[in-house]
């Protein structure tokens, strides 16, 4: 009898994240309620929180299962160009309803931490590792120096995108991104021959190398 009822319960999860999931894309996670999820997928308020403590959760959780990709490796041959690549398909992402989906949990994540446990291990680990391997090849093929701390420098081409989406509202793109992109990579690139050459070196090559991600 036991076996039985399992596959009863499974539906009754699936209908609860399908139904979860259609009402985030439709309404935002802050406009939908529990009691409106229990009705979209045709169950009790009780199933839902027998398999989740709070909407955060059941929001999270039926985000990601709808929203399950593969991460190919990006190699041009340019760890530049590689990671205009990734930026570029990112932030044209986070510009979709789906994208505006994260920020809304990121924005949860501050008050509930397996919010924002779900979406760094499961939306943004993937990512960063896959920004770890181009520079890994970087090292290989000479383009960087090999000794870099591969977490700082990702969180150096990152994090200028993620504080105009969520602090400054200010527009993220192509243009944005090569330029973003030239900086942070020249930088970190040419650190060791900037280190005691005040006066902007730095600046002038990300200007003349933007011309590669061109």
């Amino acid at each position: 009898m036991a076996n039985k009822g399992r596959p009863r319960s499974e539906k009754a999860k699936k209908a609860i994240l399908d139904a979860t999931y259609a009402l985030l894309l439709e309404n935002g996670f802050h406009a939908i309620t529990i009691e409106e999820i229990a009705k979209q997928a045709g169950v009790s308020k009780a199933t839902i929180y027998k398999w989740w403590p709070n909407k955060a959760a059941v929001a999270a959780d039926s985000f990601f299962a709808a929203s399950t990709e593969n991460f190919p490796l990006p190699d041009t041959g340019s760890c530049e160009k590689d990671l205009f690549n990734q930026a570029n398909q990112l932030s044209g992402f986070l510009a979709t309803d789906k994208g505006r989906i994260i920020t809304e949990l990121i924005a949860e994540g501050q008050f509930d931490a397996d919010v924002a446990n779900a979406y760094r291990s499961r939306y943004f680990k993937p990512r960063r590792s896959i920004s770890r391997k181009i520079l890994e090849q970087a090292i290989v093929r000479g383009e960087v120096p090999n000794d870099l701390d591969l977490e700082l420098c990702i969180d150096l081409i990152f994090a200028p995108l993620f504080y105009r989406l969520l602090i400054t509202g200010a527009e993220t793109d192509s243009a944005f991104l090569k330029d973003l992109i030239s900086y942070a990579f020249n930088g970190i690139r040419r650190r060791d021959e900037a280190a005691g050459q005040p006066g902007g070196r730095g600046i002038h090559n990300a200007r003349t190398s933007r011309k590669d991600v061109e």
